[in-house]
């Protein structure tokens, strides 16, 4: 990660906190009387090809004691009401900031893969991961929804694993190598308004 872009996660990781502040609080406040305890769901990811970080989130789905591979519609039955809101919304993914401002993600980049799919594909992930993971990027924008189709056609973890791995870790992977070829700040925020505008365009939907 350039220095340019480190001071461009943390202007804006700090920005938002405080105008988001109220927001987070709010939600967490209700989270807590809808659904209880745990609030947050902590997930192992990959920075680098070899270095997990905790990435946080609202919790969105019941508890577990083993959870293992991708979403799909083998898991569609453990999402709670209030995380399906959230999930739509994607407000599930504010706990994120602190991510952010840690350095554990930039604002735009690949999203961090799990552990398992890293070592499978150790070739893809190790050009993938030479940019820092990141909220939302090329293949979030142009990719996410087709991948939430097609895993939600899944009734099994075996289902599941193979579209995900045969189909969207190429695809996802060829759409983050072109985001890090032309990488820049200008670029980001283009990345991260067109994010925006899809998530206003998902909610009016």
């Amino acid at each position: 990660m350039t220095l340019r872009k480190r001071i461009f996660d943390l202007f804006f990781a700090s920005l938002l906190v405080v105008i988001l502040g109220p927001v987070i609080l709010l939600l967490v406040i209700y989270i807590y009387l809808k659904q209880g305890r745990p609030l947050f769901y902590v997930a192992e990811r990959m920075k680098t090809p070899t270095q997990p970080f905790g990435l946080i989130k609202f919790r969105t789905m019941t508890v577990v004691e083993e959870d293992q591979g991708v979403s799909g519609a083998n898991k569609a039955s453990r999402v709670t009401p209030l995380g399906a809101r959230l999930r739509s919304k994607r407000l599930d993914e504010f706990p994120q900031l602190w991510n952010i401002l840690k350095g554990d993600l930039s604002f735009v980049g690949p999203r961090p893969p799990l552990r398992e799919y890293v070592e499978r594909f150790p070739d893809i992930y190790g050009e993938v991961l030479k940019s820092r993971p990141g909220v939302t990027g090329l293949a979030t924008i142009r990719f996410h929804k087709h991948e939430e189709r097609l895993l939600s056609r899944c009734k099994t973890a075996a289902q599941t694993d193979d579209v995900y791995c045969r189909i969207c870790v190429p695809r996802k992977a060829k759409l983050d190598l072109i985001y890090q070829r032309h990488q820049n700040v200008c670029y980001d925020f283009d990345l991260v308004f067109q994010t925006i505008g899809n998530l206003f365009r998902r909610t009016k939907g």
